[in-house]
């Protein structure tokens, strides 16, 4: 769960930097606006994979198992 809460933080991270640095919502441009219901589906992920990541800075580091 982690590594798809960091892929979609990425995403996020990576869209907003298109739109910082070239007023393009790649989100929006390819599920349809960002009004159609996909693209709000994927924003809603996002956000939900940022709440999820920010509690990895609040849980204590497990030492690696070796097996």
């Amino acid at each position: 769960m982690d590594r798809l809460a960091l892929i979609l933080v990425i995403i996020g991270a990576l869209n907003w930097g298109l739109i910082g640095l070239f007023n393009v919502d790649l989100v929006a441009s390819i599920f349809g606006g960002q009004a159609s219901m996909l693209s709000r589906i994927i924003y809603t992920l996002v956000g939900i994979a940022g709440l999820w990541t920010a509690t990895l800075l609040f849980r204590e580091r497990v030492p690696a198992r070796n097996h």
